[in-house]
């Protein structure tokens, strides 16, 4: 296996500590330990765990916590994961062969796009559309997938764009994998970060071959403790809990404790409200900077996630624009060719407000160096 640059995360995981303002992050600003656990009781409790070996697929009472949000499931149809990301890596490695072709939809969180490759895989795409509000191109799709596809991948909600799919684009999807017999995998893990309140629907119960991925990360704020987790059919769930054994064996101790407190009924619901206010006020600030910055950037408005997806007429390379954003401005965001499109940005709106418009306003600095020179 011959692995190929994952752009966005050597990027992320060289700067986003050494900048001073970091809006390349697809989450709101995370939630600390004392808030969700709070002081007294409670605290002193998680300082007594016992720091040994927690069980390698994840407590019982995680994984029944997770089953719960799937109408039907178990915890035995339930694999929990060191985040989302390895759960979509051992699905890519669990369900393709070199020499087999895939359809995913782009663009997309360019992890299984790299790997797939690396297997030898023969990724084809179909896109999604900004003149249709990045909905997906369906007859890209239906031309895109023959009796070679083993696999169709989707990012509902989508990153970067923030779209959302809707029902009917949702049962195309499903009928195209149907109809060749192929997997699905629904990467979800922007659920729970729609700013209009509104739950994505789940691909789960809609085709017996699909596995979904999903965790902590995004919507909840915690992406601190790597939670993340894979929904399926309970004898593949079985063979993927194998291949876990090959990549990290278990999640830690601590973070099972503390993703039981993040799921526990009530506390659920609190964090992902707090993810939806952190939006919904954060949001307008960025629509604001757009509207008044509307002779050089463009914004179909995002649905969920706390990502601004803009487009730009500068001539001038995304990747560049972001290096020099970076070395003369000291902030950093997501350049659109990490996601195969020139002339975007991706912005975090998710961090305190006051660190959001100091970002803004040196983008704009910047924007407005390039055009007078």
């Amino acid at each position: 296996m011959r692995v190929e640059p994952f752009e966005m995360e050597r990027l992320q995981s060289e700067w986003e500590n050494r900048v001073e303002i970091n809006l390349s992050e697809s989450s709101v600003h995370p939630v600390t330990v004392q808030e969700l656990i709070g002081d007294g009781e409670s605290l002193a409790e998680f300082a007594a765990t016992k720091l040994g070996y927690n069980q390698t697929n994840g407590s019982a009472e995680l994984r029944r916590l997770i089953s719960s949000l799937y109408t039907g499931a178990g915890p035995d149809n339930v694999l929990v994961t060191n985040g989302t990301a390895e759960a979509n890596y051992l699905a890519v490695w669990k369900l393709l062969e070199g020499g087999d072709e895939m359809v995913l939809m782009l663009p997309n969180y360019m992890q299984i796009w790299g790997a797939s490759r690396g297997f030898g895989v023969k990724v084809i795409p179909f896109r999604l559309q900004e003149c249709k509000n990045w909905a997906p191109d369906l007859e890209e799709l239906r031309r895109a997938v023959t009796p070679k596809t083993k696999l169709i991948a989707v990012c509902n909600p989508n990153n970067p764009t923030g779209a959302v799919l809707s029902a009917e684009e949702m049962r195309e999807i499903v009928e195209a994998a149907r109809r060749v017999g192929a997997w699905l995998l629904a990467d979800e893990v922007y659920q729970g970060a729609e700013r209009n309140g509104a739950t994505t629907s789940s691909f789960w119960g809609l085709y017996d071959k699909t596995l979904i991925t999903n965790g902590l990360s995004k919507a909840y704020g915690v992406p601190g403790i790597r939670i993340g987790w894979m929904v399926g059919p309970k004898d593949v769930i079985a063979s993927l809990w194998s291949y876990h054994d090959y990549t990290t064996i278990a999640i830690g101790t601590l973070s099972d404790a503390l993703a039981r407190v993040v799921l526990a009924p009530g506390n659920r619901e609190r964090i992902l409200e707090r993810t939806r206010s952190i939006l919904r006020r954060n949001y307008p600030l960025i629509e604001q900077w757009v509207r008044a910055h509307s002779d050089t950037f463009s914004m179909v408005p995002p649905v969920a996630g706390a990502i601004a997806y803009l487009k730009y007429a500068l001539e001038i390379n995304s990747s560049e624009l972001v290096r020099r954003l970076r070395d003369e401005k000291s902030v950093l965001v997501v350049p659109g060719d990490h996601f195969g499109m020139d002339r975007y940005l991706r912005v975090n709106f998710g961090p305190p407000a006051e660190c959001l418009q100091a970002g803004l306003e040196r983008l704009g600095e910047l924007v407005r160096q390039i055009r007078s020179s």
